[in-house]
C-alpha cells in the first residue's frame, strides 16, 4: 500500500508538470520554411492571376529580402542587394545579440509581398502559423528582435521597388498594335490587347539597361513565298499539320500560360497555372531539395534566379514592343487558313523574341552556375497543375526544350526562340559574372 501511494503521488506531480509545460510546435529546418514561403507566394501569384513580367517582379523583391536577411546565418556570404542597382548598403543585425535569421527572412519576405500583391489575408492567415512556431522555439527577446530585423530589411527592399518605374507602367491606354505589314495585332480567337506593353522601361536589377543585350531584327515582311519571313510562317503551319506525340507532350508541358482561356460553344471559362517564371521557381526548388541546400544557400538560389527572371523579361520586352512583330496565327489566317489555329492559345503581345526562351535560358544559365551541368533532375513543377512532369539531364538541356516548345505549340516562329535563348544566356551570364557571392 504504501508502494501503490508513493506511485500514486509521483503520478500526479507528473502530471501537473506536463500540464504546465507549454506545448511547441516543432520547430522546421531553415530551407523547409523557405521553401514553403515561397510556395504559398506562387499560389497567391497564380490566384491573383498576376501577368508573367509581374510575378518576376514579384519573386524578385520577396526573394532578395530573404537573403538579405537569411544570409547572416553565415557571414561569408555577401550582400547581393548592394551590388544591383538603386539597392543601397542593407541594414545589419546587431552582432553581440541573437537572432534567428530565418525567421527574420520569412518576416522580411512577406513584409514586401503585403505590398506587392493582393490576396494579403491569405498570406497573413499562413504567415500567422510560421510566426506562431517560431514564438514556441524561440526567447521573447530573440523571437521580437528577428522580427523587427526582418521588417527592417523588407522595407529596406520596399523602398527600391517603390523607384522602379513600376507605378508608371500601370493604367496606361490599350495596346492594340496596327494593322501595318508584319506589325502584330490583337489575335484569335480572343483578340486580347497587348500586355505590359511598358515593360522594357522598368529599372533592371543587374544588367545596365534593357536595351543592353540587342537582338538583331527578324525577317522583314515579305509577301514574296519564297522570302524567309514568309517560309517561317509556313514552316509553323507545316508543322502544325505534322506534329508528333513528343513534340505535343513537350508545348502542353511548357505552355505556361497563367490564365488560359477555354472555349465551349458559346460559353467561356480560364484556367490558372504558375507562369514561366514560377516553373523555373518550381525548379530552383527541386534542385535545391535534391542537393539537400541549407537556409542560405536556398535563399541565395531563389534570389539569383529571381533576379535572371526578371532582368531577362525586362530584356526582352523592350525589343517585343520595339520591334511589334506579328504572330504565326495572324499571317497563317490572313494568307494560309482561315481556320487556323495554333495548339497553344498565343500570348497577347508581340511575338520577336520568345519570352520563354529569354527567361528559361537566363534561368538555367544560373542554376547551372549553383549546382553545376549535367544536373539530373525529375521535373514536378507542375504536377499538381497539369500532372504532367519530365526528366532533364541538366538546366540548360530543358531550357532549350523550353524555346523550342513554343515552335512546336504554333505561338513562335523557330528564329523567335533561337534569338530569345541568345538573349536570355547573355543576360544570365552577365549577372553571374557581375555578382560577388561570397567574401
Amino acid at each position: 500500500m504504501r508502494c501503490f501511494k508513493i506511485f500514486l503521488a509521483v503520478t500526479c506531480l507528473f502530471l501537473i508538470y506536463s500540464c504546465g509545460q507549454k506545448k511547441t510546435t516543432p520547430l522546421l529546418k531553415d530551407a523547409d520554411v523557405l521553401h514553403n514561403n515561397v510556395d504559398q507566394l506562387t499560389q497567391v501569384i497564380i490566384y491573383d492571376v498576376f501577368t508573367p513580367p509581374v510575378a518576376s517582379r514579384i519573386y524578385g523583391y520577396t526573394t532578395l529580402a530573404a537573403y538579405e536577411a537569411e544570409r547572416y546565418a553565415d557571414t561569408s556570404y555577401n550582400s547581393i542587394a548592394a551590388q544591383l542597382k538603386g539597392f543601397g548598403k542593407p541594414p545589419k543585425p546587431n552582432k553581440d545579440l541573437k537572432y534567428n535569421f530565418t525567421l527574420a527572412a520569412t518576416k522580411a519576405f512577406f513584409t514586401v509581398a503585403h505590398k506587392i500583391t493582393f490576396s494579403v489575408d491569405t498570406l497573413q492567415k499562413y504567415e500567422d502559423k510560421v510566426y506562431a512556431m517560431y514564438k514556441d522555439n524561440l526567447d521573447d527577446s530573440t523571437y521580437s528582435r528577428s522580427m523587427a530585423f526582418g521588417t527592417q530589411v523588407g522595407k529596406f527592399i520596399l523602398k527600391r521597388a517603390s523607384v522602379d518605374n513600376y507605378p508608371q507602367t500601370r493604367g496606361k491606354p490599350r495596346f492594340l498594335g496596327n494593322d501595318g505589314p508584319g506589325q502584330w495585332r490583337p489575335t484569335a480567337p480572343d483578340y486580347l490587347d497587348g500586355v505590359e506593353f511598358c515593360w522594357g522601361t522598368m529599372h533592371t536589377f543587374a544588367v545596365d539597361t534593357s536595351t543592353q543585350f540587342k537582338l538583331p531584327p527578324p525577317p522583314a515582311f515579305s509577301d514574296d513565298k519564297n522570302s524567309p519571313y514568309f517560309k517561317q510562317v509556313v514552316e509553323v503551319y507545316e508543322l502544325s499539320k505534322h506534329i508528333t506525340p513528343e513534340q505535343t507532350t513537350i508545348a502542353r508541358f511548357w505552355d505556361d500560360n497563367p490564365f488560359v482561356i477555354q472555349h465551349n460553344g458559346h460559353m467561356m471559362f480560364a484556367n490558372k497555372k504558375i507562369t514561366p517564371g514560377g516553373h523555373w521557381i518550381g525548379i530552383t526548388a527541386i534542385a535545391c531539395k535534391q542537393t539537400h541546400a541549407d537556409g542560405i544557400k536556398t535563399a541565395q538560389a531563389y534570389a539569383l534566379t529571381s533576379i535572371a527572371l526578371f532582368d531577362a523579361f525586362i530584356s526582352g520586352w523592350q525589343v517585343k514592343y520595339q520591334t511589334n512583330y506579328i504572330r504565326p496565327v495572324t499571317v497563317i489566317n490572313d494568307k494560309i487558313d482561315h481556320d487556323w489555329l495554333p495548339m497553344l492559345q498565343t500570348p497577347p503581345f508581340p511575338e520577336y523574341p520568345s519570352g520563354h526562351s529569354d527567361i528559361s535560358a537566363a534561368s538555367a544559365v544560373m542554376l547551372t552556375h549553383l549546382f553545376g551541368d549535367n544536373f539530373a533532375y525529375q521535373d514536378t513543377s507542375d504536377l499538381k497543375y497539369i500532372g504532367m512532369q519530365r526528366h532533364f539531364d541538366s538546366f540548360l538541356k530543358a531550357s532549350d526544350e523550353t524555346s523550342i516548345s513554343r515552335f512546336y505549340g504554333g505561338i513562335h516562329y523557330r528564329n523567335s526562340v533561337d534569338q530569345g535563348a541568345v538573349q536570355g544566356r547573355q543576360v544570365g551570364e552577365y549577372i553571374w559574372k557581375k555578382l560577388k557571392l561570397k567574401k
